[in-house]
């Protein structure tokens, strides 16, 4: 798993369907990261991470998705969001590490070993909005359930 920070948040690992039906569907967007690129960090497991991050990429393209990292295993990835995401995260099978505060800056080069960029970051470097990201992995989640008892 990646480690930055402090964890907050749900720490289960299995995906977990929504209970609710979806909401309608918002425009899909980045944000900017703030000033000095401090984000926060939503790790999931790589199954539902990729699931999200095609969900995410064909909704609006490439704009959609901000950076997101991958351990070496590749057992995890991880979306980069606005400071402060991890104060009211909540999505079970993910946790959300606080790195606002802690030096973490969105680097070329990821600065935990072992990890690597699915998604580098851009030239004004965005950050994944944390509402379309929930949707996004809870999509995810309902599309793993259906795949895995299709057997």
């Amino acid at each position: 798993m990646l480690h930055i920070g402090t964890e907050t948040g749900s720490r289960t690992t299995a995906a977990h369907p929504m209970t609710a039906p979806p909401a309608a569907p918002a425009p899909l967007r980045t944000q900017a990261a703030p000033a000095g690129g401090a984000c926060d960090l939503v790790t999931v497991p790589a199954r539902q991470g990729l699931e999200a991050v095609d969900i995410l990429r064909r909704g609006a393209g490439q704009q959609a998705v901000g950076p997101v990292l991958h351990d070496g295993a590749c057992h995890t990835l991880g979306f980069l969001v606005p400071p402060g995401t991890a104060d009211a995260w909540d999505v079970p099978g993910s946790a959300c590490t606080r790195t606002n505060g802690r030096g973490f800056r969105i680097p070329a080069e990821p600065s935990v070993s072992g990890s690597g960029w699915l998604l580098p970051p851009a030239a004004d470097a965005p950050v994944t909005d944390p509402a379309v990201l929930r949707r996004a992995l809870g999509q995810a989640a309902r599309m793993i359930e259906a795949a895995d008892n299709c057997r």
